[in-house]
């Protein structure tokens, strides 16, 4: 039997990524108690469950620590196992409950909503070193979805990329950790018959692909980012998110897009979006 047990902060994640793996064929089990942990496993290891997935977390109370003293018991009777710890941002957390209306499961008359989370870090501590983590500050459920799957497939996390086009002229995407301007390339604007296309249709794939800056500059990005991202792994970054912007965000920003994600997703796991045009 292969068990993963999802934990984390309130507001994190846990509950979509559980339906995440419910639809991987796991056989999910929400807001378990953590002393029922070790008699649900054993119990449904016997009758003969093989993708097991329970999430234990901050509602079990002072109870939580026997959820982290069990995985030496895992440990012993060399069940397969993994431990899953959803994070996010203080500031991420407090806007996910301000939208939401919920109450954080600490919630009293003595805390705020941030020293609530403070709290629940503290308390997830010892669970949290033993586990993948994964930070979901800026990770949509469609981003979450696609790096476990990953995970389920290759059994490690790897930086996840996210290509992202958008126009200038729109603004900056504010998730960019890196931006590159290709404003400066011929635009496919400007010919008549390409105007109302984008960089996907293959008209102006073919336009783009006949001039040679165009192809100098998405070499030079690609030589740029299989230089750095190895740094980003090292770093345990979950994801890093490449912005290429043109004017309008529907042409060449679309076209490199589309063809630098082609590149690297042969050795990891990539994400597209086209701001602009979806």
């Amino acid at each position: 039997m292969h068990l993963v047990i999802v934990t984390g902060l309130s507001g994190s994640g846990k509950s979509i990524s559980l339906n995440i793996l419910e639809d991987c064929g796991y056989y999910c089990v929400d807001n378990l108690p953590a002393q029922l942990l070790a008699d649900t496993v054993d119990f449904l290891e016997a009758e003969q469950y093989t993708k097991v997935a329970v999430s234990v977390d901050i509602r079990s109370g002072k109870k939580l620590p026997i959820a982290s003293s069990y995985v030496n018991t895992l440990q012993k009777k060399k069940t397969k196992y993994d431990i899953i710890c959803l994070d996010a941002e203080t500031e991420t957390l407090i806007q996910r409950f301000s939208e939401t209306r919920r109450k954080h499961p600490l919630s009293d008359s003595r805390m705020d909503l941030s020293e609530c989370i403070n709290l629940e870090r503290k308390m997830i501590a010892d669970i949290s070193i033993q586990s993948h983590r994964i930070d979901t500050t800026n990770l949509s459920p469609t981003q979450l979805k696609l790096y476990l799957r990953q995970f389920l497939e290759e059994g490690d996390f790897k930086t996840m990329l996210l290509v992202k086009s958008f126009g200038f002229k729109f603004g900056l995407p504010p998730d960019a950790d890196f931006v590159f301007d290709v404003r400066c390339l011929k635009n496919p604007h400007y010919e008549k018959s390409l105007r109302n296309l984008t960089g996907k249709d293959q008209l102006v794939k073919n336009f783009l692909d006949a001039d040679n800056s165009v192809q100098k500059m998405s070499e030079d990005i690609k030589t740029f980012l299989s230089s750095w991202i190895p740094h980003f792994m090292q770093d345990s970054r979950n994801y890093l998110t490449i912005a290429i912007g043109c004017t309008g965000g529907r042409h060449r920003s679309v076209y490199l897009s589309e063809k630098l994600s082609t590149i690297f997703e042969k050795t990891m796991s990539v994400a597209v979006k086209h701001r602009e045009i979806e």
